[in-house]
């Protein structure tokens, strides 16, 4: 018996696109169906072609404007509306801000659902580009081929060699990126040489589904110290590989830190391999001012250590976050999630004593290691899963904390662990969160114990839907 074919899906005719949301597509609405649109503005009226169909929502892609939002503005990047990186260039910053504050009080009214005594105006960033202090670039031999430049089946061009981002949803396709605005120079100058190297020597690129090709990814790290890291990933050892990186060394001066890696797994990921030195030092360093701004920290940043993308607004966010907490002087902190440590060094001076919680054991590592740089003796550091680490014994041997600081990654907080803060009880609670949305589902499960005070939005990633969120909770009196 033949299989029914699938219904072909519909070209939704003037739809008037109503709302930015929180994963970066536009909001329009039929009769039937709610319908999300990449790169679209609120104010847009147009046809747009459904790819995706699910039970109550379409995914589309614009075909025909009809009429243009007055809240657009021209993107700086050639590469926008294909790659995914900044979903948002097409609105003016000030739309961009007030749509990211939005979001979170969305997040807090619908599904936190609790009653909150300020919410701040968001804190927006001083650069709206070439903010970011890593990117990590993919080489492929399968770059993506627009309409007018088809594949060299088809007579187009015999190098298909890319280097760049992955396309949105696409594993093995990567966007070629001539000038990417998120980070400042060097970097677009070394990925271009690189690939350039590359090409003129004939080392081959890496094709995923294959598992083939030398050359894999390059990792650039900046710093506010003036240090540079370049990593390149390769597939396999070869002797070209030093070919490549003393061209690098002779061609940039200006890299402190120059490494390699031999990645022969099927996925990218190289925290579990060696990353070998080929000149200058296996760290950079990075400044970030205390809080009270007379001195800076120094934080050694190694090829597999976390440290916040955008340092200058990661000041704001911990600023804000210390302003909340209100420091006496004499409290037990406890750092939840604590990474490296930064939020551990920023707040040290100015309590007792900072218990700080963290998963990978190598960041513990770098944490204990940020606070000898920094003279900070008063910080005790545990590696392992929080959930499992955070428990009745654990308080009882570290102490009671007088105030708890969480900032954990996107998911948000285990279940065992909201109920183990809500048994150690701290007068306050500051949350930090990239993710309102699992931010607020968390504060409704503090809620019974705990009143939020304040909420103060802070924008990371300009041109981005991401925003990251503090919100202060105070021990209700009966808690």
């Amino acid at each position: 018996m033949a299989r029914r074919k699938k219904a072909p899906l519909p070209l939704l005719e003037n739809l008037e696109i109503i709302d930015a949301g929180s994963d970066g597509k536009a909001i329009a609405k039929t009769e039937q169906r709610v319908v999300f649109i990449p790169f679209g503005a609120p104010g847009d009226l147009v046809d747009a072609q459904a790819y995706k169909k699910k039970r109550n929502l379409f995914e589309a892609r614009i075909t025909k404007f009809h009429k243009k939002s007055d809240l657009r503005v021209e993107p700086e990047c050639s590469h926008f509306g294909l790659c995914g990186g900044c979903k948002w260039q097409h609105m003016a910053y000030e739309t961009q801000l007030k749509f990211k504050q939005k979001q979170v009080k969305d997040a807090f009214e619908r599904i936190a659902k609790v009653e909150y005594e300020e919410f701040l105006p968001i804190i927006g960033s001083s650069e709206q580009y070439y903010y970011r202090n890593k990117l990590e670039f993919t080489f492929s031999d399968r770059r993506w081929l627009t309409d007018y430049d088809p594949s060299k089946e088809e007579g187009g061009p015999a190098d298909t060699n890319g280097l760049g981002f992955h396309l949105p949803g696409m594993f093995d396709k990567i966007l070629d990126i001539e000038h990417c605005y998120l980070q400042k120079d060097p970097s677009n100058v070394i990925r271009l040489e690189i690939k350039k190297y590359a090409l003129e020597n004939d080392l081959t690129f890496y094709n995923v589904k294959r598992w083939e090709g030398l050359l894999r990814n390059l990792i650039i790290r900046t710093s506010e110290s003036g240090d540079l890291m370049v990593i390149v990933v390769f597939r396999y050892d070869d002797m070209d590989i030093k070919g490549l990186m003393q061209h690098l060394a002779d061609k940039f001066p200006e890299i402190t830190s120059l490494m390699y890696v031999i990645n022969e797994k099927k996925n990218d990921s190289i925290s579990d391999l060696e990353v070998r030195l080929f000149k200058g030092n296996p760290f950079i360093m990075e400044k970030m001012p205390s809080p009270k701004g007379e001195k800076d920290f120094d934080f050694k940043v190694g090829p597999l250590s976390f440290y916040q993308t955008n340092p200058k607004q990661a000041y704001q966010l911990y600023k804000k976050a210390f302003e909340f907490a209100e420091f006496k002087g004499d409290e037990l902190v406890y750092d939840l999630y604590t990474g490296a440590g930064t939020i551990a060094a920023f707040v040290a001076d100015s309590v007792k004593k900072v218990i700080g919680i963290e998963y990978i054991e190598s960041a513990v590592e770098d944490a204990t290691e940020n606070m000898h740089l920094n003279n900070i003796e008063n910080t005790k550091f545990y590696s392992g899963d929080m959930a499992r680490v955070l428990n009745d014994e654990f308080i009882e041997e570290n102490g009671k904390p007088d105030i708890i600081i969480v900032d954990p990654p996107r998911a948000g907080m285990h279940d065992k662990v909201i109920k183990q803060i809500i048994n150690a009880a701290p007068e306050k609670i500051v949350y930090v969160s990239c993710n309102p949305s699992t931010q607020a589902r968390d504060v409704a499960l503090l809620a019974e114990h705990y009143d939020v005070k304040k909420i103060q939005p802070v924008d990371m990633f300009p041109q981005t839907h991401h925003v990251e969120n503090v919100v202060l909770l105070r021990k209700k009196a009966n808690g």
